[in-house]
Formats: structure tokens, sequence, C-alpha cells
């Protein structure tokens, strides 16, 4: 994991927090509990709102269901007001949800990243955000799986090839 701190351009650079919903923040989870995970997302959150980057929130939604399971609403607290919304009906969040094209007209060539599970919904967008062409940054203290295991093979191992890992303490804003 990189030490020194990271400056981002806040209007090239978007904060992508997947899955903060109430049922998946609930499931047993390592390194860290889902409650510790959102803390540091909304902190971030509110970070890059106050620096005028775009903050965008990723919920996933069954397909062919008449009702989602209850808890699918993202948590209290995190969505505001100007932030943009995607539902996504695959593991990653770029698939057939716009996500490119709402983050390309806001001239965005950066994407950080937090969220559950690390190794699945987070690395999947990641992947695709990547072959997209997006700068990609990975924020580890925002980010939980179902086993230490699995966030420890992605944070190591996948996310390190694809980007930068950092905390949360070492993102900066850039000022013009």
């Amino acid at each position: 994991m990189n030490a020194a701190p990271l400056a981002l351009d806040p209007a090239r650079t978007a904060l992508v927090l997947v899955d903060l919903m109430e049922r998946i923040v609930a499931l047993p989870l390592e390194p860290r509990k889902g409650t510790e995970v959102l803390a540091v997302c909304r902190e971030l959150a509110t970070r890059f709102r106050s620096a005028g980057a775009a903050v965008v929130l990723v919920r996933v939604e069954r397909p062919g269901v008449a009702e989602q399971p209850s808890g699918s609403g993202l948590a209290a607290g995190l969505p505001h007001d100007g932030d943009i919304e995607i539902v996504k009906r695959t593991i990653g969040g770029f698939q057939g949800t716009g996500l490119d094209e709402r983050l390309r007209e806001r001239g965005v060539t950066g994407i950080v990243f937090g969220g559950i599970a690390t190794n699945l919904g987070v690395e999947s967008t990641a992947r695709a955000g990547g072959d997209l062409g997006y700068d990609l940054v990975f924020v580890e203290d925002a980010m939980a799986a179902f086993t230490a295991a699995e966030h420890e093979a992605s944070v190591r191992l996948d996310f390190p090839r694809l980007g930068t890992v950092v905390t949360a303490a070492q993102l900066r804003f850039t000022t013009h």
C-alpha cells in the first residue's frame, strides 16, 4: 500500500461507493464491520462533496422479483442531493447502468472506490472501470469482504495491478 498522500483533482475524480445498503452493511464482514466501512465511506463522501467532486452510490437490485428484500435501500445518512445513484443488476456497477456516460459527461477520468464486498462488487466495478480507461484508486479502510482472506487478496494482489491503494487519511484534493 502506498504510504504517501495522494492528491486528487476534484473536477476529474468521482467517489464510487458500492453496495452500501442496510442488508449488506449488516452482514458479518472482515477485516472490519460493515458499520465501520459505512462510517469511513460517509466521511469520504462528505469530503468529496465539499471539494466539489462527484459522489456515486451504487446499489444492487435483484432482477425478476416483484419486491426487493428488506434493507435494499442505501444506508441511512449516505445519500445526499446531487449524488448520482446507480442501480445495478450484475456484480459490477458499469454493465447496463449508464455509469460510464454519467461520469464522462462530468469530465471524470479517475475513480476512488469504497464499499462492500471488496472482492465482488468493488473489484468487478473497478475492473470494468479500468477497461474503460479510468485511473483507479482503492481506499483500503473503506472496504470489507466476507472473509479477511478475500479482502486481502484484492487489496494486496489485484488492486495494486489495477491502480493505487491508499487509506482514507491519505487522500487530498488539489486546489486550482
